[in-house]
């Protein structure tokens, strides 16, 4: 039996399939690369806001965030910048 009668002859439209595939998949490989930086550090890697060599935090700001967001109360936030600034 001729095989071609089940798979039909490599001539034609079969081939665009696995090459559409191939292109995407490659698409994707290039963009995970090039959001984590260019370099092969997969998963990526999320870079704080801030000025360059020092993404910290200060106790301050720690502070004021945690005052603004309402997780701490007035009174807890002026005795902590107390200390804080005591230091």
């Amino acid at each position: 039996m001729d095989t071609t009668y089940w798979w039909g002859p490599m001539t034609g439209i079969p081939w665009i399939f696995p090459m559409l595939c191939f292109i995407f998949m490659a698409a994707m490989i290039f963009m995970l690369f090039r959001r984590a930086g260019g370099g092969c550090c997969l998963p990526m890697r999320h870079r704080q806001a801030g000025p360059a060599g020092d993404a910290r935090e200060t106790p301050r700001q720690i502070l004021d965030r945690r005052l603004a967001a309402g997780e701490i109360g007035t009174q807890e936030y002026e005795e902590t910048k107390r200390r804080i600034e005591s230091k």
